[in-house]
């Protein structure tokens, strides 16, 4: 973890964390209601009730509960990491659980505001799956005496008011993208369990099913509404495509012990994730991000070091300390600006909305 990332040994360090504001940390959400509640799937029926089917069937209704192995390993396995782990994973179980509640609050929040029988329907059931999740790491969390108050969290936390469209793009792509993330990382441990250090990863491959099914659900929305997909909303699509992945690269290589104790390589997997939400979201974005182009990676790692740079001007403080932050947040821009104006690659969607999670 970088020098501007304290210790974390208090359930107070703990909440100051998930508060954190900065660009690569997750946000809480809130949106125009009363556009959520005009939009209108009915030309995508038979597929959305498919989908609502799905939910109803609730195939993780009894998955997110511990089982009599779990605190073993906890403290059997867990036990004998080094400090430095510790530190990079309880910082991995912070921004997840604060990542999987945004949802969970954003999707309530709609749910209670709107009278659209089909969206309403929608955020009942997203929001009863994203509380399943935060609730689960938050209890990994508690195993350590570091569980969040959720509550003062949805209080406290600030909030970021997106567009529905921004809400679509980016909740989309975070959604697929956590999908592509926790497959990867479950199939890495499944070749290799030795490398799994603590229980929370056995439960990954049917969880991330969550998460591909709500990212399905926001494709059906999108594709029901094709304006958003054409003209000068692709160039939405193409900032918040880059946005979406380079937060994760940046954020991946603050705790790169994390995924070197999974006999991971952190640029490896991200563009391993890359690969896999790149395929998936040509069923709703016509455009994608040619993430094999040397400038976009030479880019993405030059935001990396920048970030570097920044927390040890931020940790340094005074005068020098913030001209420093500014002229590097002069830097990030205009390395963000080159990545967004490189060549992307552009292809026809498809007739069939769903897929399936196949990875």
């Amino acid at each position: 973890m970088s020098a501007a990332s304290p210790s974390l040994h208090s359930p107070e360090e703990v909440a100051r964390r998930a508060k954190t504001e900065s660009l690569i940390s997750p946000r809480f959400y809130t949106t125009d209601f009363a556009a959520m509640d005009r939009l209108d799937v009915s030309s995508l029926r038979r597929e959305w009730d498919v989908m609502m089917k799905e939910y109803e069937g609730d195939n993780n209704q009894d998955h997110f509960q511990r089982d009599a192995k779990f605190t073993e390993e906890v403290h059997e396995v867990f036990s004998q990491v080094s400090p430095e782990l510790r530190q990079e994973f309880l910082d991995f179980l912070i921004t997840s659980v604060t990542s999987e509640f945004s949802g969970c609050i954003l999707y309530k929040e709609i749910e209670k505001n709107v009278s659209n029988p089909d969206i309403k329907q929608l955020m009942h059931y997203m929001a009863r799956d994203e509380s399943r999740h935060a609730g689960f790491i938050n209890q990994s969390l508690k195993d350590f005496g570091l569980g969040l108050d959720l509550g003062d969290l949805k209080r406290t936390k600030a909030y970021t008011y997106f567009k529905p469209k921004y809400i679509f793009y980016a909740t989309y792509l975070s959604e697929k993208i956590g999908y592509a993330r926790y497959i990867t990382i479950f199939r890495q441990l499944e070749r290799h369990p030795d490398k799994r250090f603590h229980p929370i990863f056995r439960w990954f491959e049917r969880w991330c099913n969550d998460e591909f099914r709500h990212g399905e659900s926001f494709a059906l929305i999108m594709r029901a509404h094709p304006h958003l997909l054409r003209g000068l909303n692709v160039y939405w699509i193409r900032f918040f495509l880059l946005a979406v992945y380079a937060t994760m690269y940046v954020r991946d290589h603050t705790r790169p012990m994390l995924h070197n104790a999974m006999g991971l390589d952190s640029t490896h997997y991200d563009y391993q994730v890359f690969d896999i939400t790149t395929e998936i979201s040509k069923q709703v974005f016509p455009v994608s991000l040619d993430t094999d182009l040397p400038a976009f990676r030479t880019g993405l790692e030059r935001l990396h070091q920048i970030q570097v740079s920044f927390n040890e001007a931020k940790e340094r403080g005074g005068l020098v300390g913030k001209l420093k932050q500014a002229g590097l947040a002069l830097a990030g821009v205009a390395t963000f600006a080159r990545l967004y104006f490189l060549p992307v690659k552009r292809h026809a969607l498809p007739e069939q909305v769903r897929m399936a999670p196949a990875w």
